[in-house]
């Protein structure tokens, strides 16, 4: 560095010099030993780091120059400055007045501090006003003679205060915690949701004071005010105690000096800060809850969604589970006794209807998340241990982890235990036992069995017994073991060759509103086996009534009826996969008296078209939009698979693609086409496909959205894909790729341009003219036009050839693209002439061409060769092309065809600048 760099001059540099100045002043800072002149270096840092606004590296470079020399006035107001913009006034403040001691007479100094005392003042000001605001605000709350609108008012500001930093501070030192557990010990469900909120906002983002107000309050207390049978006062308790856990987990500031004062002095006294033993803590207060007969079934449920979203890892890379192994060591038995309740008994815990199944998935992901054989054959030997002559307790936990279920099973005694109690006299043991029958089936492995054992009574039940709770169960029971079993136990037998009674009999159900909603689904999964029969599915979408019940339980967080309503939508919709009937082999089974299955006439196409417009009609696309906003753990990859199956069907004709992206539809196909099974992935892409192919973007896909459509459709383009799905994604990617140029970089950073050229050689003509109609509207993009120019390839040659296909709309595609490609890069027209010898006699057979549009191309694409080069042009005169200009620019105006004239006018104009010929004769 030289000399020159460390004198302290004013920079004068242009903006982008300022980071190659502060590299040399660090350079320069560790090569030199002389303090003074280290102070000088630091001072100039200082300054680079203000005029880049790095204000906190400004304050701690000139603080090292001040620490070298304390009467740098430099240093001194560039550290003011910088301390001025990191909101630290007092601080700057006392810089200023030690430069106006030392320079009394400098005016910038006595302005700044004339400026920095105004704002103090003002800040001050607003300080105080704020105390005085949250004082009042607290009065009016505590008063009870207040009245209510003022009250109302005063606990919204004191929320939206909550939520701004320095107004929870300002709550915060004045004594506000200890106000806002007044507020709830008033026991008014309005004061209560307020100070509920405000502690909300005041812990957001925020270690210290999440810490704080955690131990100030006790957990003990924020979990009895969770367990109120007050759905609101319930989940915003859960909000508070979630925020503080994130908080704990590191999503917030960590704990500084002046907030560690504050903790361990005064009447926040805390002894230790000990994030994981408050984790902890709090974990082990939830799982009490679990099994507290005085936590109502709400508060059953916020502790479970608690544990659900704060215990298993959220990512699998991450080697601790601690957590997990915790919860398992110290509350799986309580998980397990709620799933085990039996509401029907008189001493079973306060439930919703949604805790059971809530347990069950957390039963699951606790399973999910152990990483060795060791922990799961511990989590097993628990289950084992607790389920022992318990039949609700298998029904529970066969709802959660697959392969335990299937272990327990085996469980010696277990599966005689079940079929047994089906035959008991007691309702409560039928009840009980055919829904661990019915869980019990889904576990394949054991399936005959329970054919074999199973069926014969719950015939019996179904025909014998009164109780609807009982009748709908084993009316499911039967048809998922009818289903497993084949035609010895199918439904036609038990139903005497009449499935429709039995779906009568499960709408009915389905529609009576004074049954429990936890009953009513089970009709719902009756009816995903029923309407196998195309009578019954075609019985069933002309039922409003129970399309409309079966849409309202679609909106319940429940896996097993998200499931049910897909798989019947599937049926209705003949979305399922079919296996097509070789002739052959048909005549060969009737020869040898087989069984062939016909197609049974409803299931044709006319009636499925029918069944998809009455599906439509009732809201289908609304219903299926709010199942796929359900969480992961309850919306299953087999269940996106199903929506996407029927969102595909409902995408089939074009007429109905309008009233899809209405109700929500192109939104709710995005993350069905990233997520799930391959083939749900595909079936989503390929009605996102339909859609884009015709709909305008802006209104399908709008804001940010049409970006993230791109990828699905990007993938349709394989040779592993049918030619539908490569076609219509292609014409999706066409309409795309024509509306902006941010939308064509997407598609080329999809690395879809292989692609989409190597369907430009395809054999059959529609994929090849999509094809060539996409490119035609991706060269317009800078980035493929140097793909073109680029040496070593031939895709300007393709493109050339493809102008001389017979097929008009390809050689149209074509022809727009060449133009496009020669009009923006000058080096392509020459090489056009290069690539191949058959340039002339394309352009020829363009500018002759009885399409007009392609006519005006081949036009386009000839003047832009003549106006590339004056050598290009005189190699066009030469040719026949010239007379074919002529002859077209001779004819007289005609409004139908003057933008073809003109173009072929200004071809000879430009001709006639070069000199290559004379001016043009009309006579």
């Amino acid at each position: 560095t030289t000399a020159n760099s460390t004198r302290d001059e004013e920079l004068e540099a242009k903006p982008g010099d300022y980071e190659k100045a502060a590299q040399s002043y660090t350079q320069a800072i560790k090569l030199s030993k002389d303090k003074a002149l280290q102070a000088v270096l630091y001072r100039n840092r200082a300054a680079c780091f203000l005029k880049k606004e790095e204000y906190a590296k400004a304050a701690s470079d000139a603080s090292r120059a001040i620490d070298i020399n304390s009467s740098d006035i430099k240093a001194l107001y560039r550290r003011s400055q910088a301390l001025e913009k990191l909101g630290k006034l007092d601080q700057a403040f006392k810089d200023a007045q030690k430069c106006a001691t030392i320079e009394p007479r400098n005016k910038n100094f006595q302005e700044t501090l004339r400026r920095l005392g105004a704002d103090i003042q003002e800040k001050l000001r607003i300080q105080f006003s704020t105390d005085l605001r949250v004082q009042k605000m607290f009065e009016i709350l505590l008063d009870e003679n207040s009245e209510k609108e003022k009250r109302e008012k005063a606990a919204n500001n004191l929320i939206v205060l909550g939520r701004e930093e320095a107004g929870a501070e300002r709550i915060f030192q004045n004594n506000g915690v200890s106000l806002l557990l007044q507020l709830i010990e008033t026991k008014n469900a309005e004061l209560i949701l307020a100070a509920v909120r405000t502690l909300s906002g005041m812990c957001t983002g925020h270690k210290a004071r999440a810490t704080a107000i955690l131990h100030y309050l006790g957990i003990d207390s924020i979990c009895m005010w969770m367990s109120v049978d007050n759905e609101e006062i319930s989940l915003a308790v859960c909000n508070l105690l979630q925020t503080i856990t994130d908080c704990l987990l590191g999503n917030g500031q960590s704990l500084g000096l002046f907030q560690r004062k504050l903790l361990l002095t005064g009447c926040y006294c805390l002894a230790s800060v000990d994030t994981k033993k408050d984790l902890r803590m709090i974990t082990t207060r939830l799982l009490d809850m679990l099994v507290s007969k005085k936590v109502s079934g709400q508060g059953r449920d916020r502790a479970l969604n608690l544990l659900n979203k704060n215990i298993p890892r959220k990512d699998l890379k991450d080697h601790d589970n601690s957590r997990t192994i915790f919860v398992i060591d110290n509350g799986l038995k309580k998980i397990l006794k709620v799933v085990g309740q039996i509401p029907e008994m008189p001493d079973c815990l306060p439930l919703t209807e949604n805790t059971q199944l809530t347990a069950s998935i957390l039963l699951n992901k606790l399973y999910d998340d152990l990483r060795c054989d060791p922990e799961r054959d511990n989590y097993r030997v628990i289950c084992e241990e607790y389920i022992k002559g318990s039949c609700s307790m298998v029904s529970g936990v066969l709802q959660g982890p697959f392969d335990l279920g299937n272990k327990l099973l085996g469980m010696k005694g277990v599966m005689e235990m079940m079929v047994a109690l089906c035959g008991s006299e007691r309702e409560i043991d039928q009840l009980v036992a055919v829904e661990a029958l019915i869980h019990a089936s889904t576990k394949l492995s054991r399936a005959t069995f329970i054919i074999s054992n199973g069926v014969t009574l719950l015939k019996e039940i179904y025909k014998k017994t009164k109780n609807e709770k009982i009748k709908i169960r084993a009316l499911v029971g039967l048809c998922k073991l009818g289903s497993a079993g084949g035609t010895d136990y199918g439904l036609r037998q038990f139903a005497e060759g009449s499935t429709e009674k039995l779906a009568r009999q499960c709408r009915k159900w389905l529609c009576n509103t004074s049954i429990d909603a936890r009953t009513r689904k089970w009709a719902v999964e009756g009816l995903a086996y029923l309407t196998l029969d195309a009578d019954v599915k075609d019985d069933f979408v002309e039922d409003e009534q129970a399309l409309q019940a079966m849409f309202e339980l679609a909106k319940m967080s429940d896996k097993t009826i998200l499931y049910s309503v897909a798989s019947a939508l599937v049926n209705c919709t003949n979305s399922y996969d079919t296996k097509e009937l070789v002739p052959e082999l048909v005549q060969l089974a009737k020869f040898s008296k087989q069984h062939v299955p016909e197609e049974h006439p409803k299931d044709k196409k006319d009636f499925v078209v029918k069944r998809v417009k009455r599906l439509l009609k009732a809201g289908v696309v609304s219903a299926l939009a709010c199942m796929v906003k359900a969480d992961s753990a309850i919306l299953t990859d087999q269940s996106k698979e199903l929506i996407a199956r029927v969102f595909l069907a409902l995408c089939e004709d074009p007429k109905d693609r309008g009233t899809v992206i209405a109700q929500g539809g192109g939104k709710a196909l995005i993350p069905l086409a990233v997520e799930g099974t391959d083939v749900g992935k595909i079936k989503a892409s390929h009605a996102l496909a339909k859609i884009a192919a015709i709909s305008n973007p802006d209104i399908a896909f709008p804001g940010e959205r049409v970006y993230e459509v791109v990828r699905p459709l990007v993938s349709l383009l394989n040779t592993e894909r049918d030619g539908l799905q490569n076609y219509e994604a292609l014409l999706g990617l066409t309409n795309f790729s024509g509306r902006s140029d941010k939308l064509r970089m997407k598609i080329v950073k999809e690395k879809a341009l292989p692609d989409i050229e190597n369907y430009m050689f395809e054999n059959h003509d529609q994929l090849r003219q999509a094809a060539t109609e996409c490119m035609c509207n991706l060269v317009v993009n800078k980035e493929v036009q140097e793909r073109f120019v680029a040496d070593g390839n031939d895709r300007l040659k393709l493109v050339v050839l493809l102008c001389g296909e017979d097929d008009e709309k390809v050689q149209r595609a074509a022809a727009g693209a060449l133009a496009m490609l020669t009009a923006a890069q000058k080096k392509l027209c020459s090489k056009m002439t290069e690539v191949t010898t058959q340039w002339l006699e394309i352009l020829q057979r363009l500018c002759l061409h009885d399409n007009m549009e392609v006519q005006h191309r081949g036009l386009v694409i000839t003047f832009n060769l003549i106006s590339a080069d004056k050598e290009l042009a005189k190699k066009v005169v030469e040719t026949e092309l010239l007379e074919i200009l002529t002859f077209i620019g001779k004819q007289e105006d005609d409004p139908k065809k003057q933008h073809i004239i003109n173009a072929a006018r200004d071809c000879l104009t430009k001709c006639m600048d070069y000199g290559l010929i004379k001016p043009l004769s009309r006579a």
